[in-house]
């Protein structure tokens, strides 16, 4: 009687064991697919440069969708008063939906301005569908209104949090035939250029706005290799000091340099092998 007892016991155990392991196992599946199935239910916003249109983003937005099943769900215009104007309808459960920022006023200078013209975007959407966090794919002056939204608004809680920003051909710190010239500039190894204009030391203050390990970062930059280490309009010293002013906050920090004819300032948002970087990044 004791042996069949025991024997009883140690079979109950190992029937517990098995199934804790199991439940276990079937817990940690489920946290990895909503983890998976929330990330790609957060909205990726596609911003244009200095003179831009939506057909500036548009190559971009048709590769993910017939590469990686994203949906295009709004164009949102924002007007030369701030105001915001939505066009389209995005769908609960939507796969990866895409949100095309135009901006009326696409010469706009005003940085700051730009930020919250950004945020006016973000408000208006989140209103129409909910969201706690999402991705930025900009290229050239849209990529100042990405950073100079994270100066402003990073730490606060009641707008959604960045996730990703994908950077492509950012002048962060000076535009060649303004207020910089090829070879004129270099970056430490830590990525701090070696001169600062202004718009560099007035982001300076990002180093102390992005919550830690917050946003994963990829930023694309071209060299034409014609010895000017530039897109023909952005020194890459100025393209990679961005590491510099996030890597304090930043989840992870990548550069991608494309060099050719294609690596050119307007060509890399149209560039195949860019594209396909920026689709593995997000996705």
């Amino acid at each position: 009687m004791r042996r069949s007892k025991w024997i009883i016991i140690i079979i109950g155990l190992g029937v517990l064991i098995g199934s804790g392991w199991w439940l276990l196992g079937h817990v940690t599946t489920q946290k990895a697919q909503q983890v998976k199935q929330t990330e790609n239910e957060q909205p990726t916003f596609y911003l244009h440069g200095y003179g831009g249109s939506a057909r500036s983003t548009d190559s971009m937005i048709k590769a993910a969708r017939e590469q990686k099943n994203a949906t295009q769900v709004l164009t949102a215009t924002v007007r030369k008063d701030g105001s915001v104007d939505l066009q389209g309808r995005w769908l609960a459960k939507t796969t990866r939906p895409i949100v095309q920022v135009v901006f009326e006023d696409n010469r706009n200078p005003n940085y700051q301005q730009d930020g919250e013209w950004f945020k006016n975007v973000l408000v208006a959407v989140n209103r129409q569908h909910s969201f706690k966090r999402f991705n930025v794919v900009a290229h050239s002056m849209g990529n100042l209104t990405a950073v100079y939204y994270l100066l402003n608004h990073a730490i606060d809680k009641q707008l959604p949090r960045m996730a990703k920003m994908v950077n492509i051909a950012g002048h962060f710190d000076g535009i060649i035939g303004m207020d910089d010239q090829p070879n004129q500039n270099q970056v430490k190894k830590d990525g701090q250029p070696q001169k600062m204009n202004a718009t560099y030391r007035q982001l300076m203050g990002l180093r102390n706005q992005l919550p830690a390990k917050s946003i994963a970062v990829l930023n694309i930059y071209g060299d034409l290799g014609d010895g000017t280490h530039s897109d023909g309009r952005v020194s890459n010293a100025s393209s990679q000091s961005l590491r510099y002013l996030v890597t304090p906050g930043a989840k992870t920090y990548q550069e991608k340099k494309f060099t050719g004819k294609k690596a050119q300032h307007s060509q890399l948002h149209e560039n195949h092998a860019v594209n396909q970087t920026v689709l593995a990044f997000l996705w």
